[in-house]
């Protein structure tokens, strides 16, 4: 495989990752979690350390840097994106500071190859629940809807601490629902049918609350393992059914899915199901490539160095708020 070699930087919540990717093959992935600590202020030169050792290379052949500069926590970019501006400029390489969501859509190519175009994106995620249209995932993506509310990661955080679990809940849920009934209790689906690729999760969370509350109060056990299915069920027909609408209506034949929802194994199940039914080719990363990962910034970097892109100067900022239409961050406004 020829291309770029591009270490990618990822530090936009809990994870801090790093990754090298050589065109669209990639070398190597090391991630650091804080989850249980929630320390989301260092570690990035360890996790470049472990990436640069497990692919056999020096920094010196690098050929860039990428870094995601958005969207996320603040102080969590903020690290990222000076560590990536320290590299760049040390090794006088170009930077790229990249939209982490448009890295979760060019991650799979390292997995499945080029991305056709165009295709529509399902991303899912704990901050986000995302349908976009994507011509080109280096220069357009185009936004078709987005959670009101709740992301479905959220809703899942908050309803497996409801049923006692752990942090992050998607895990748990996931493994509990695998030996409850989905048809078990009838969760609504919030937004539907009513004619928008946008979500709603938070009545959903609020009617899992209802509930469970009712059924203590009535002295009766809780069945966990419904409760988690019929939930996840909720959760998977309504992003898989969207994202099938969503595929018809722009009349497009590939549907990619990332996110670290994405790893969640009834959602993958329902959305192979759908897929094939409809004709639709489903493209989802292996897990551990859901996930935010270094490899997924620097997939994005390298498709930008592939076409020579122009890079982002040093002063490019941290934006929390970044939109997904900025592919490439841009400078601080003058």
């Amino acid at each position: 495989m020829t291309g770029p070699l591009v270490l990618g930087i990822e530090t936009s919540c809990d994870e801090t990752g790093a990754g090298l990717v050589r065109g669209q093959e990639l070398l190597a992935d090391a991630i650091a979690s804080s989850v249980a600590e929630h320390a989301r202020f260092g570690g990035v030169v360890p996790e470049v350390a472990s990436a640069r050792s497990t692919a056999g290379v020096t920094l010196a052949q690098v050929d860039a840097i990428a870094v995601t500069a958005g969207p996320g926590l603040a102080g969590a970019l903020q690290v990222g994106v000076a560590a990536a501006k320290a590299y760049s400029l040390a090794l006088s390489k170009p930077l790229y500071a990249v939209n982490h969501l448009a890295a979760h859509i060019a991650v799979d190519q390292l997995e499945h190859g080029p991305l056709p175009q165009p295709v529509v994106a399902l991303l899912v995620s704990g901050g986000h629940s995302s349908l976009l249209l994507v011509p080109d995932v280096a220069g357009q993506v185009v936004p078709l809807g987005a959670t009101i509310d709740d992301a479905a990661g959220e809703a899942y955080d908050k309803v497996a601490r409801l049923l006692g679990m752990g942090f992050p809940g998607g895990p748990p849920i996931d493994a509990a629902a695998s030996g409850g009934d989905g048809a078990a209790i009838a969760f609504p689906r919030g937004k539907y049918r009513d004619g928008t690729f946008d979500f709603s999760f938070s009545g959903l969370k609020t009617s899992v609350a209802r509930w469970l509350e009712a059924r203590q109060q009535a002295g009766l056990p809780v069945p966990v393992a419904d409760v988690a299915a019929s939930f996840q069920e909720a959760v998977a027909d309504v992003l898989t059914r969207k994202a099938i609408d969503a595929c018809q209506a722009h009349d497009v034949g590939h549907l990619v899915v990332g996110g670290g929802v994405a790893a969640n194994s009834r959602l993958r199940a329902l959305a192979a199901d759908r897929c094939a039914a409809a004709g639709i080719e489903l493209r989802v990363p292996r897990p551990g490539l859901c996930t935010d990962n270094g490899a997924m910034v620097a997939a994005l970097g390298a498709e930008l160095a592939a076409r020579g892109a122009p890079c982002s100067p040093l002063e490019v900022p941290a934006d929390s708020s970044l939109p997904v239409t900025s592919v490439l961050a841009g400078p601080a406004p003058s």
